[in-house]
């Protein structure tokens, strides 16, 4: 069949994604949100708005809204209490904040728009809903990452954070405890399903959350990646190092892959390496749902010049979900 590409349909961006990203270009166009007029914000040395935490993992989408004015920020700390004064409006990333943290938004009267992914939001709801009713909640995420940091944070005295299957054996409840299951939304089907039955094992009352949180372009994404990952012979994932997401996308194609070939995560083209093409017929190509599309077209311009010009399409689903702006900005 010759040299080919094998693109995976759905890939690249989620409705939360998209909705994060178009929360904080309408602020940089001059949404009514800002207060503070522009000419006056840039008197002051201040900027037309803060994010914090990158909006979403990827770094081409951080350095493009950074260079477009945007400034971004670790903690609430940083931002100059002048820009409290005026009014510059402070974005929290899609991944979502403890309570702590807009507490202390509130305390300093920071002019905040929340662009957390909805569906992360359903899992804040659901923790506190199931912490007013007396349960134990076991959350399966990965410690440190902003998304998991945001929902042990609404109430960490009942949230357990396990990681892997070998973390169960340190829970200790007994079967009078009301206990229940939640996950990080980024998190691959395959990789929580051995920490669940271990978890069944050892606490057979435990309660299944209502419907699951494993988000559904996180569902969509693996489930294209491994149709692409049985037909190809190595696959290349578009995505950053500190996006889950991304990072679940590689760990499924290995899997299909199996023994044939090597899965590879990519920023962009300029991160292909020759040696992992050769003797490869059948090049898998996705991206993140953090990736702009622009990053994979580089990627497959980048493979036709190593001779691979035949693209074949698989498409599993057709996704039609989207999120309207934050209320700050359509109150607005």
């Amino acid at each position: 069949m010759g040299k080919r590409i094998v693109l995976a349909d759905p890939r690249g961006f989620c409705a939360g994604v998209d909705r994060a990203i178009l929360t904080v270009h309408t602020i940089l166009k001059g949404s009514p949100v800002s207060v503070a007029d522009p000419a006056a914000l840039a008197a002051e040395g201040l900027p037309p708005v803060y994010v914090r935490r990158q909006i979403v993992h990827n770094k081409h989408v951080v350095e493009d809204l950074s260079a477009q004015g945007a400034v971004f920020v670790e903690e609430l700390s940083e931002i100059p209490e002048a820009a409290a004064r005026a009014g510059v409006p402070v974005v929290f990333s899609a991944h979502g904040v403890s309570p702590a943290v807009k507490a202390e938004a509130k305390a300093r009267g920071l002019n905040v728009v929340d662009a957390t992914c909805p569906l992360v939001g359903k899992v804040h709801r659901e923790v506190l809903r199931f912490a007013k009713s007396g349960y134990e909640i076991v959350y399966i995420g990965h410690k440190g990452h902003d998304e998991a940091v945001g929902v042990v944070g609404e109430s960490p005295e009942h949230v357990h954070l396990i990681e892997h299957e070998d973390d169960v054996a340190a829970l200790d409840f007994t079967p009078d405890t009301k206990l229940v299951l939640l996950t990080q939304t980024t998190l691959s089907v395959d990789e929580t399903a051995g920490t669940i039955a271990a978890l069944q094992a050892r606490f057979p009352w435990i309660e299944m959350p209502p419907s699951s949180d494993i988000c559904y372009a996180t569902s969509n994404r693996q489930a294209a990646v491994k149709v692409v990952a049985e037909r190809s012979d190595c696959v290349v994932i578009v995505g950053s190092a500190n996006s889950s997401n991304s990072v679940r996308l590689v760990e499924v194609a290995q899997e299909g892959l199996g023994e044939r070939g090597r899965a590879h995560r990519v920023d962009d083209a300029g991160d292909l390496d020759d040696a992992w093409f050769e003797g490869v017929e059948a090049v898998g190509v996705s991206s993140g749902a953090s990736v702009p599309e622009e990053y994979v077209d580089g990627v497959i311009a980048a493979l036709g010049s190593k001779g691979y010009t035949e693209i074949t399409s698989v498409e599993t689903t057709r996704e039609d979900m989207h999120f309207v702006l934050p209320a700050e900005l359509r109150r607005r």
